[in-house]
């Protein structure tokens, strides 16, 4: 039987329809909302090779990030074990409820990813793991959202995302390139990303003003760096890249409170004296977390 014949009853396809969608909607009374950046997909083809392609198959399930009306959801379903919608706009369950019916995999949390305790919830729903995430991540919460995914040891097998088309170009982009910023430092440190294909903006409705991309990020079993201590790692990317018309020591001095000489000595011994941000590789960010480290630790 094919995977077409094997496809769980619901809504489906018909949440690519415009006219069912805001059929839909309208009788649940819902609005869109600017500030949580809803732009719901109605292009068919999204979807279904987004799920596709997120490794659900290998994973214990798949932790989907705002599921909207349950359109990648529900092609989740078909080919994951288990899944798991953390949703943020209560509006939206009783809608979840009718799109999602007969999906007896699908569990949907009412909550905001960057609040709640991640590691309890990959135990406790999916037995500890592994897991992959998918997500149509709203424009406004993807740095953020991605920068905790990879910074916390989560039992991650592969984040796939779509996002805005610049914001791919700069996640991907390698530490070391003018793209580059702090989430590109932890995407590198983490994973290995990829783009994998384009979302034009007429692919939404409502339309957003600007195209999207799906990328994926494979996890890493090892950093491709050794650091002495992975928070301050990452605290010390961030402030390198919290002010990027200066320069890193300026910015460091300034984000972590060391002096600025200090700053201009471990930058100089790791070969990137007075260099922008985007100009350090990562082999040099980790040798300058690790003598900053030093420098904060001696009396």
């Amino acid at each position: 039987m094919s995977q077409q014949e094997n496809k769980k009853p619901g809504w489906g396809g018909r949440l690519s329809d415009p006219g069912a969608l805001r059929e839909l909607l309208g009788r649940h009374g819902f609005h869109f909302s600017k500030s949580l950046g809803q732009n719901f997909l109605i292009n068919p083809s999204v979807c279904p090779r987004m799920a596709e392609a997120c490794g659900a198959q290998e994973c214990a399930g798949v932790l989907e990030v705002g599921p909207g009306v349950g359109v990648l959801t529900w092609e989740l379903s078909q080919v994951a074990k288990k899944v798991c919608a953390v949703e943020l706009d209560t509006r939206l369950f009783p809608v979840l409820e009718e799109t999602l019916a007969g999906c007896d995999n699908v569990k949907v949390i009412r909550g905001d990813v960057m609040k709640l305790d991640l590691s309890r919830l990959v135990q406790e729903e999916f037995g500890g793991g592994p897991i992959c995430v998918c997500a149509n991540l709203p424009y406004y919460i993807t740095s953020p959202v991605l920068l905790r995914l990879l910074e916390e040891e989560l039992p991650l097998r592969a984040i796939t995302v779509m996002v805005q088309k610049e914001a791919a170009a700069r996640l991907c982009a390698a530490p070391g390139t003018r793209e580059c910023g702090a989430v590109s430092v932890a995407v590198h440190y983490r994973s290995v990303p990829r783009v994998l294909f384009p979302v034009s903006r007429g692919s939404f409705l409502p339309p957003p003003k600007v195209d999207s991309a799906v990328i994926r990020l494979d996890l890493r079993e090892e950093p491709p760096v050794e650091v002495a201590d992975e928070a301050w790692f990452f605290r010390v990317a961030r402030g390198a890249f919290a002010q990027r018309r200066k320069t890193a020591a300026n910015s460091l001095s300034s984000a972590l409170g060391i002096p600025k000489p200090q700053v201009e000595a471990a930058l100089a011994a790791v070969g990137a004296a007075g260099a922008r941000a985007e100009r350090l590789t990562l082999e040099q960010l980790a040798a300058l977390s690790n003598r900053l480290l030093e420098a904060v630790a001696s009396p």
